[in-house]
């Protein structure tokens, strides 16, 4: 088939007892995009993928595949397939015929099915395995049979359930570069759920962030990662410190704001009036240490933890009315100069690194 657009059209999910765990979504993911649904546990986006396969009803809205509105439509009949995170492969078959138990299905003869069955195993590099059954099988070869197996009915869009959460760091990276070289040489568009910011930076062309069942954010990853249009999605992506409060003064270059502790920032913020609330966000490596603050632009922070990353540390600090703010050094600029503990340092960073945030604070 022809690769097709995705449109998500104000759905919801309601269940019985009123818990609404998708609230009035709507998502267009344009044909031939790797498209990741992220977020934490809870926000909708395994409900979401269920409903564009067929699996999950939907109790409002619509969903279209291309030219066809496919919202009441049984999942065979979609034009996607979706791969299950538990895999789901028969025990006691081989690979060839896990992957072509669907055409059986549909009543496909056995010499047919099994060499499109094996077309896909060399699609996904097991052909040399295809009379191995799953238990012989590692989990990352068991994966690409079940890749395999979603794509032998040559879908228009392929769903992935956090396909790659039961593979160890090392696996998950391999795996996920092998998916992006498959997207791009099927070119169809990807569906993929997970709760890995690395995963979806690593893998998507557009990142779609979801919380308490709704839309936060949806862009190309490095949109969601350096003009986060929330604080939860400036928290979640991680590498920014969210700082809030109320302004107090306007004028030609910005506003200036006071957190609850009583620190003043400036923000170059439009079309705010004092007594509003406001939020912005700076990214971690673009605070400096011991350098004195700006006006409005740093404060002294009182060091709570350090961290070692590698090539980096992560030293964390607080203020007053300040929690959880983050620094990003490079190791060597780090341990030139030593920070522990209990140590108060100034911070500062430059008014053009601000990026102001759709405000939550009621």
């Amino acid at each position: 088939m022809e690769p097709a657009q995705i449109e998500v059209i104000g759905v919801t999910k309601r269940y019985t007892g009123g818990t609404v765990a998708v609230d009035d979504i709507s998502l267009k993911i344009p044909a031939g995009t790797y498209c990741c649904l992220l977020g934490p546990s809870g926000c909708g986006k395994s409900t979401t993928l269920r409903m564009i396969a067929g699996h999950e009803s939907i109790s409002e809205g619509h969903i279209r595949l291309g030219d066809t509105v496919v919202t009441d439509l049984p999942p065979a009949q979609r034009g996607t397939a979706m791969m299950f995170q538990s895999y789901a492969l028969f025990p006691h078959l081989d690979c060839t015929d896990n992957v072509a138990f669907s055409l059986k299905m549909r009543g496909v003869d056995k010499t047919a099915r099994r060499a499109r069955a094996l077309d896909m195993l060399k699609l996904v590099q097991l052909d040399h395995l295809a009379e191995r059954r799953p238990a012989q099988l590692s989990g990352g070869q068991q994966q690409r049979v079940a890749l395999a197996r979603a794509l032998i009915t040559d879908p228009q869009v392929l769903l992935l359930d956090e396909p790659l959460s039961a593979l160890d760091p090392f696996l998950k990276i391999r795996v996920r570069q092998e998916l992006k070289k498959l997207q791009l040489q099927l070119g169809i568009s990807f569906i993929h759920v997970t709760h890995s910011q690395e995963e979806a930076m690593a893998l998507a062309d557009l990142v779609v962030v979801m919380n308490q069942g709704k839309i936060e954010q949806a862009a190309a990853p490095r949109e969601v990662f350096n003009r986060p249009s929330t604080a939860f999605v400036a928290k979640f992506m991680g590498d920014h410190n969210v700082l809030a409060g109320r302004v107090t003064t306007v004028d030609g270059a910005g506003v200036q704001f006071e957190a609850p502790g009583g620190i003043s920032f400036n923000a170059p913020a439009k079309d705010l009036q004092p007594g509003q609330p406001i939020e912005i966000a700076v990214r971690n490596d673009r605070v400096k240490i011991g350098q004195p603050p700006r006006k409005g632009c740093g404060m002294t922070g009182l060091v709570q933890n350090v961290e070692y990353h590698g090539q980096k540390v992560q030293v964390s600090l607080s203020a007053p009315g300040v929690d959880d703010f983050a620094v990003q050094l490079p190791e060597t600029d780090f341990f030139s100069a030593p920070l522990a503990i209990g140590d108060a340092v100034p911070l500062t960073w430059a008014p053009e690194d601000v990026h102001i945030l759709k405000s939550s604070v009621a």
